[in-house]
């Protein structure tokens, strides 16, 4: 299964932005999505940048992918509230490597 997570860019040159969720941040490349400004938040694929949300559209996902791994993952792995990290998403999809 491919999985885009949204993360929010926070600082961008010609190419490349750097996104930020959870305290994670990545160098992504911003080929396909080059309208992206700092401060909107993006769908981040395999190290790029693929398309821009708005920040509701970046929240609800973001909570429902919390949703999935609190019921997937057993009480105290990241991302499951309490006694896990918090992480939520950012602790294991977008934190080695490709998000």
């Amino acid at each position: 299964m491919c999985l885009a997570i949204p993360m929010q860019l926070t600082s961008r040159t010609e190419q490349e932005g750097t996104c930020e969720l959870h305290g994670v941040r990545r160098t992504v490349s911003l080929a396909l999505c080059p309208e992206a400004e700092v401060g909107d938040h993006v769908l981040v694929h395999a190290g790029y940048a693929i398309g821009r949300l708005d920040r509701e559209e970046a929240e609800a996902t973001l909570a429902l992918l919390d949703e999935v791994l609190r019921q997937e993952l057993p009480p105290g792995e990241p991302g499951t509230g309490p006694g896990g990290s918090g992480a939520g998403p950012a602790g294991g999809s977008a934190g080695g490597g490709a998000p």
